[in-house]
This record gives C-alpha cells, structure tokens and sequence, in this order.
C-alpha cells in the first residue's frame, strides 16, 4: 500500500504540473497574441501617419506645380538645375514609387521601413528646396527677364479671369507661355489646368 500510494501521489503530483504547464503556456499564448495585436494596430497607425505625410508633402507641391503664378513668383521649383530642387524631385519619385496600392502592403516591417524613410527623404528635401526658392524668388533674373515674369504673371491672371472672354483669356495665355519660354519650367499639369478653364469657358455652364 505504501508503494501503491507513493506512487499514485507522484502520479497526482506529474498530472498537476502539467495542468499548471498547460495554463500557464495558454496564458503565454494569449499573452503574445495579444502583444502581436498591439504591435500590428501600432503598425497600422504608423502607416497612416506616414501615408498622410506624403499626402501632405504632395498638396504643398501642387501649390505649385498647378498653380502657375505661384510659380512664377517661385521659379526654382522646377528648376532641376539647381541641385535642391533635383533631390526633391528625385526624392519625390522614389516615394511615389515605393507607395503601395493598399496600406496592408506597408504591414511588413522592411517594406514599411523603406518607404517611410523614402517619405521622409521626400519631405526633407521639399523642404530645403521650398525655403531656398522663397528666399531668392526670382533674384537670379536679370532685370529683363524679371519684367517678362512680371508680364507673365499678368497675363496668367487674365487667363484665369472668369471675367474675362474666352478670346481674351487665350490670347493671355499665349502671350504668357511665350514670355516664359526660356525662363522657367512649366510643369504639363500647370499648363492643362488653365488650358481646360479656358476651354471650358467656351461653353457656359463647364467651367470649375
């Protein structure tokens, strides 16, 4: 009986460590799913963060580059000549094409790396070229050609003067593209953008 009972004691004994084993790797278990969670919902937020920087980083640029009297005060923005406005283009087309389709992409941690660090690159760049170009405006003109951006600029309002016939608002546009030849970089979106206001001014009720 002595034996017997020794041994069933052990037995009671092995059964309930492994009981408490079975608890305990169940409470580990949930313990990392739940740290997993933690880390895919810090994951996601880091993602639209990121993806709203670039956003962000985009609609400064578009301020310029569909706005062309702003650019006409600001011509170093697509000059790729200078080297500040070289590295945030180069920067901003690495970034574009890192951008995945779905934010699900950006869940790997190297993939999620790299384009934020593309997005941060861009951002860093626009900004140097950004304060650059508002700093010298149009310093690097000769008197001349600062009269012929000033011209532009005029005619590029009457373009864009609702008020103004769509006759009008061609010829000034015209006129303003030729001034500019030489002088800056119009960017094809700057250009389509006034090109369809006009156009559409031709038939009432289109234009936006």
């Amino acid at each position: 009986m002595g034996v017997a009972g020794g041994w069933t004691a052990r037995v009671a004994a092995y059964n309930e460590k492994r009981r408490k084993d079975k608890i305990e790797l169940a409470r580990i278990k949930a313990s990392a799913q739940t740290e997993q969670l933690r880390i895919t919902q810090t994951s996601k937020t880091a993602i639209t963060k990121v993806l709203a920087r670039h956003d962000d980083v985009d609609a400064r640029w578009f301020g310029y580059e569909l706005d062309l009297a702003t650019l006409i005060e600001y011509p170093m923005m697509t000059d790729l000549r200078e080297p500040l406005t070289l590295a945030f283009h180069r920067a901003k087309v690495r970034a574009d094409d890192l951008r995945p389709n779905h934010p699900d992409e950006l869940l790997e941690p190297a993939v999620f790396a790299e384009y934020r660090d593309a997005v941060s690159e861009y951002a860093t760049a626009f900004d140097a070229a950004e304060r650059e170009a508002r700093r010298r405006k149009q310093a690097d003109f000769s008197p001349v050609e600062r009269e012929r951006l000033e011209r532009a600029r005029r005619l590029v309002a009457v373009a864009a003067d609702s008020a103004a016939t769509p006759a009008e608002r061609q010829a000034a546009y015209r006129k303003a593209r030729a001034e500019l030849d030489g002088l800056i970089a119009v960017p094809p979106a700057a250009s389509e953008k006034i090109e369809r206001r006009i156009s559409a001014a031709l038939e009432p009720g289109r234009e936006r």
